[in-house]
């Protein structure tokens, strides 16, 4: 290590690292910030494999069974418009876990898509499958038509990914929280925005007639918060137990 002001140019020449401002703080600055970019980076994979997985195991198995189809290609692609832009982007600026520092460093070598996180990809894709599936079955057994019940389904996959938003911004903490719940501003304006929109897409008479929507009752929005509500919670608890797992195979 060299240092760029007081340092010759010998030492810099030789140097595998030259500190520009002859501070050592920097180090550990810029090991925090790789390892926040490299966070963020997995997190938004986190975040956007497994809302798209659960999408096509809606179309994928509806098609195979012969069943309607919970939601219509121009609704999935409203979603992904939607949600993608105003949510999945910002775990980009997700500030560092408290305990980022803490860790081990990580192997150069470490693939991104760990074990863990298929496994996460799967679960989350199966729960929003699941979670889908039973509000248009709910929808239509107590009367709804086609139209309503899918509207009913977008509105609970948008607030699906919502919650799930939240619990994916720790990957090794908690998201039950006072600084997990209140989010960052980004995580807030993303959701205020896309909350916005998705009023827009229920109620409007312009966005009824392009994506064949119909307005939703408010048993039906209570329900979808309850249902993100409750996979919020399903996935904090499963993150619960993988660390108490971990622990016990490093005691």
């Amino acid at each position: 290590v060299a240092m760029g002001i007081t340092g010759t140019a010998a030492a810099k020449e030789a140097a595998g690292m030259v500190l520009a401002d002859d501070n050592f703080a920097t180090i550990v600055a810029a090991v925090k910030e790789g390892r926040t970019v490299y966070e963020n980076l997995r997190k938004v994979i986190a975040w956007t494999l497994p809302t798209n997985g659960g999408q096509a195991i809606v179309i994928v198995a509806a098609i195979l069974l012969g069943l309607s189809l919970p939601v219509t290609p121009v609704q999935i692609l409203w979603v992904n418009l939607v949600t993608a832009v105003a949510l999945g982007l910002t775990l980009a600026f997700e500030p560092p876990e408290p305990t980022l520092m803490q860790r081990k460093p990580r192997s150069p070598d470490e693939q991104l898509l760990q074990p863990y996180l298929l496994w996460r990809v799967a679960l989350v894709s199966v729960l929003f499958a699941l979670g889908c599936f039973g509000m248009f079955e709910w929808s239509l057994r107590r009367g709804d038509s086609v139209e309503l019940a899918r509207t009913i389904v977008v509105n609970a996959l948008v607030i699906m990914e919502i919650f799930y938003l939240f619990s994916v911004r720790y990957t090794q903490g908690t998201s039950l929280s006072l600084r997990g719940v209140l989010g960052t501003p980004a995580v807030l304006l993303g959701v205020a925005g896309v909350t916005l929109v998705q009023l827009l897409f229920t109620y409007t008479p312009p966005m009824q007639a392009l994506f064949d929507s119909r307005p939703v009752d408010l048993a039906a929005g209570l329900l979808a918060i309850g249902l993100g509500v409750a996979l919020l919670l399903l996935l904090e608890v499963e993150k619960l137990l993988i660390r108490w797992m971990r622990l016990g195979v490093r005691a």
